[in-house]
């Protein structure tokens, strides 16, 4: 998957990622659209693990995440 990047009315960036509902991000410059994707498709990838729904293949690297308990040891 692919960023898709434009320019709006204002000058500032906007940038969404086909395949991945809901995600966009804005900002003055491309770098910062670019730092804000960044933190909002994490976010999102965090939100859709605690929800349990699936994460679709990003950039070939599958996430998942398992309902069953697990030990953690100190």
């Amino acid at each position: 998957m692919q960023a898709k990047y434009d320019t709006l009315e204002d000058g500032s960036y906007v940038a969404t990622v086909p395949g991945l509902q809901g995600v966009i991000a804005i900002g003055d410059s491309l770098e910062e659209c670019r730092s804000d994707l960044i933190e909002v498709i994490e976010e999102w990838i965090v939100a859709r693990l605690q929800w349990g729904h699936t994460i679709p293949v990003i950039s070939g690297q599958a996430i998942s995440s398992s309902k069953e308990p697990i030990t953690v040891v100190d």
